[in-house]
């Protein structure tokens, strides 16, 4: 998640789940009217709404079009890029490598990588694991970072209307490259794109700080660390035992024909290929996504499918005190987990060009809610269409 859409400001007005009880099929038509008719406000062109308890998968159901020309209908099948969510799989990935005795979450990272990353306002404090993925290693997303981690998947030329989006077409398709040879152009001091704004004046593990950066350089240190690709790692350990089929990181491992487009308000996107995957790249469908909540769900509770107890423990445990956060009050971190503490849920936002997303579970009642959407806008009545379809999956 490079920016936020549109709505993702005010997480904690609406996290709450009302009460425990099963949802029932009079709730689950309730639900459905109150989307179809939220889908008719003409904010979104195609959207899911999805409900999951320990049990499965309770409600999930796709609104509007994948594809606005040729009526392609949005479902539970159509994949689309998930933005930030993708970083709570960097947070499992990291837990299991952890399991695996492959990384220690306080080593330097140093110990991992074949490059140097150091804080030149700090030189003598070693940044670690943890502070990467709590966000308190200093790394920063650098304006440089923003202008190069994204390429024009298809070269689209870029018209007066896409503008606004300019920052993340600029980059040819031949820019491209691989994790492991773009994290050492970003971060190391004599990398093409190092400049020291990338590290903040504070010194490791001060405050927090969300990080695109350090999220795809934590991929990164998995990588070495288990000597092989991150989404090597993640296809093995995370996809396969929950039968995530249609998920994957790259455009080439999927079936492009379940693919959404991509829109701001009723104008198409071009598609866009990520440098720093880990942090915002992943593809899947609502209904492979809802596979790894209802097991977040059940490891929250010690009987997850990819964790022991003390992995999942390790997951969602409060890893900062409240003195690293500034301005958020009633908030913590697990690893690569936002924790809203006042209303007991745990997850994550995403948002990127033509695709936002939300992901959270309460931990009280074990119920989750997650809400893809392919489409940016900036309505007047955007934001509270966004909310309507949020508590409308409180049922």
């Amino acid at each position: 998640m490079k920016r936020i859409t549109l709505f993702f400001g005010l997480i904690i007005l609406c996290c709450s789940c009302k009460n425990g009880n099963l949802t029932t099929n009079a709730d689950l038509l309730t639900v459905d009217k109150e989307l179809d008719s939220l889908y008719n406000t003409g904010v979104f062109n195609g959207f899911t709404g999805t409900i999951v308890d320990s049990t499965g998968i309770v409600y999930n159901k796709g609104f509007g079009y994948a594809d606005i020309k040729t009526k392609q209908a949005y479902t539970k099948n159509t994949i689309i890029n998930i933005a930030s969510v993708s970083k709570m799989f960097i947070g499992v990935a990291l837990a299991k490598a952890v399991e695996l005795e492959l990384l220690d979450l306080d080593d330097p990272i140093n110990n991992h990588l074949p490059f140097t990353v150091s804080n030149p306002n700090h030189p003598g404090i070693e940044i670690t694991i943890r502070q990467l993925a709590t966000h308190t290693s200093s790394i920063s997303d650098s304006e440089i970072y923003l202008e190069t981690c994204y390429t024009n998947k298809d070269d689209v030329v870029i018209t007066e209307a896409l503008k606004r989006y300019a920052t993340y077409y600029q980059n040819p398709s031949s820019h491209y490259m691989s994790l492991a040879d773009y994290m050492p152009k970003i971060l190391d001091v004599d990398g093409e794109f190092y400049t020291p704004q990338t590290f903040a004046k504070r010194r490791p593990g001060e405050r927090y700080e969300y990080s695109n950066v350090g999220a795809a350089l934590c991929g990164l240190v998995i990588e070495y660390a288990t000597k092989q690709s991150f989404s090597d790692f993640t296809e093995k350990h995370i996809f396969q035992p929950l039968g995530m089929t249609a998920t994957s990181w790259f455009f080439e491992d999927v079936d492009m024909a379940q693919y959404s487009k991509l829109y701001y308000d009723e104008l198409e996107l071009p598609y866009y290929k990520i440098l720093s995957y880990p942090d915002g790249g992943l593809i899947t469908s609502s209904t492979d996504l809802g596979y790894f909540l209802v097991d977040l769900i059940k490891g929250h509770s010690g009987n997850g499918t990819l964790l022991t107890a003390s992995g999942y423990q390790e997951l969602f445990a409060s890893q900062l005190e409240a003195s690293a956060f500034e301005k958020k009050k009633n908030f913590n971190v697990g690893l690569f987990t936002e924790k809203e503490l006042a209303y007991n849920v745990i997850g994550h936002t995403g948002g990127d060009p033509g695709t936002n997303t939300m992901l959270f579970f309460n931990t009280e009642t074990k119920r989750g809610r997650i809400f893809i959407a392919n489409t940016d806008s900036q309505k007047e009545h955007s934001d509270d269409v966004f909310w309507g379809i949020w508590n409308a999956l409180e049922k």
